[in-house]
């Protein structure tokens, strides 16, 4: 049996814990290996060595920082295929959507080794006033704590740690108990790049090892991505702490059909991005807001709905599992909720192969026309469950995704006719919009955006990190 390991001055430790937490593959329910809730000692540990690194990092130079970004790219493109095989046996998802994940992931680390510059560069403005001049410019600010989902591991990971290298910061990273097997990579990448020890360290655990992080004393902050409860336990926990944080949250993304749009391509739009990754991405497309006029898109969309499930690896599937029990547990609680208002036009739980698999498995499930005010059409499922809602007018479509929901993540418009979508962007209270687009994700040189319970904090993710990473001084100088 694998049992996890810390790292902790570019060493793998193994843990004292008193407790182990089974890590399964999804595909199959089978436990895979064991991930320890690192001990006291062993957060300790982790910052110390952090602390002690920052000393002596925070003055490396620029240049210095992205050689070590550049080595990290290389061997992650080197291992692209080890990288996304061990996602697809630790997350459940397609081979395909692993390797776009890696993909994403060292689009991350150019980004962040272009950043690296931008700390060096300063702003200055001479003679401010007769023989001063003045300065900006931005210093790192120590070790810290960054927590990362289930989901999108490895994708969470680069919006943050490739960045606090580049900036000159140290960080500790816990990520999910859930899918941990990543970072036994990550990690490995990062000591072969020459990283120096205590630049990035990693613990393991739940919860009780992310609250114990924060609230380190040696922590200057938190980055997460994951659910609004947790992360708003986060931010509140590093505002009574009085550290920086960086709080990817929650989200209920709408697609919005206006009846100009181009109905076969929408349709493939929007099966991608509900159904994508089964449904477990921040940026998945949850209600399908149909315009007057454009109904005909709900038929395309039923039709290409049944796809194949299966396990990643089989070039044949076209939808995998849940990551988790209790995620197929949340995904079939909400469906027997749906079901109290209307059936729905696809179950996923009378999918022809269920019976023929051993994981966690659910196919795509269709809701249609359910009060706004169900749980369905306001609560985040994170599953292959959308709701389709009605509306008269685009003005009716974006109250509806302002005021229906408290996220402010993403949505997107469906539209062939320019001013249409110019009013929808203007006027759509959220921090990602796509026009035409299923997934409206950013590329990894613009932040992820996130708006109401959506994002917490005083930075993005990616590169908007330079605000959370370092502090500015202003230095005004004057010479007798």
């Amino acid at each position: 049996m694998n049992v996890l390991k810390s790292f902790i001055d570019n060493e793998f430790v193994e843990s004292k814990a008193s407790e182990y937490l089974p890590v399964y593959n999804p595909a199959f329910d089978s436990v895979i290996a064991q991930v320890p809730v690192s001990t006291q000692e062993e957060i300790e540990k982790a910052v110390e060595s952090g602390l002690r690194a920052f000393e002596k990092y925070k003055k490396t130079t620029p240049s210095e920082r992205v050689a070590y970004l550049i080595r990290i790219r290389s061997l992650m493109e080197r291992d692209t295929d080890l990288l996304a095989r061990v996602l697809v046996e630790n997350h459940g998802r397609t081979y395909a959507e692993a390797v776009a994940e890696v993909k994403r992931s060292i689009e991350n680390v150019e980004s962040a080794a272009a950043l690296a510059y931008t700390l060096a560069k300063g702003e200055k403005m001479v003679n401010v006033s007769p023989d001063i001049d003045q300065e900006l410019i931005r210093e790192p600010l120590g070790c810290f704590a960054i927590i990362t989902p289930f989901n999108i591991p490895l994708h969470a990971w680069s919006s943050y740690v490739p960045y606090a290298i580049a900036l000159g910061c140290t960080v500790v990273h816990k990520p999910s108990e859930i899918t941990p097997l990543i970072f036994n990579e990550v990690a490995r990448i990062v000591k072969e790049a020459g990283v120096p020890p205590g630049v990035m360290s990693i613990v393991h655990g739940d919860g009780r090892v992310a609250e114990r992080l924060v609230r380190h004393n040696g922590i200057q902050g938190v980055g997460f991505i994951g659910s609004t409860k947790t992360g708003k336990l986060l931010y509140e926990l590093a505002a009574k702490e009085g550290k920086r944080a960086s709080i990817n949250a929650g989200a209920k993304n709408h697609m919005v059909v206006m009846p100009d749009a181009d109905m076969p391509k929408t349709a493939d739009a929007a099966v991608s991005s509900f159904f994508g990754m089964s449904g477990q991405r921040c940026l998945a497309g949850s209600i399908l807001v149909v315009v007057k006029g454009a109904e005909r898109v709900i038929e395309m969309v039923l039709s290409k709905s049944n796809l194949r499930l299966g396990y990643g690896m089989d070039k044949e599937t076209e939808m995998g599992p849940m990551a988790s029990r209790q995620g197929l547990e949340r995904v079939k609680k909400y469906i027997e909720i749906g079901e109290q208002y209307v059936k729905p036009i696809l179950d996923g739980r009378l999918h022809h192969q269920l019976k023929d698999l051993r994981g966690y498995f659910i196919g795509p499930t269709i809701f249609r026309d359910l009060p706004p005010s169900s749980p369905l059409a306001k609560e985040e499922i994170f599953g292959p469950v959308i709701t389709i809602l009605s509306v008269e007018s685009l003005d009716e479509a974006i109250d509806l995704i302002n005021n229906n929901t408290p996220y402010g993540n993403a949505a997107s418009i469906f539209t062939s006719n320019p001013r249409v979508a110019r009013e929808f962007c203007l006027n759509v209270n959220v921090g990602n919009v796509g026009v035409n687009i299923g997934v409206p994700q950013p590329m990894a040189y613009f932040p992820l955006g996130g708006r109401k319970q959506s994002f917490f904090g005083n930075a993005h993710s990616r590169v908007d990190t330079i605000r959370f990473f370092t502090d500015h001084k202003i230095v005004t100088t004057r010479w007798w």
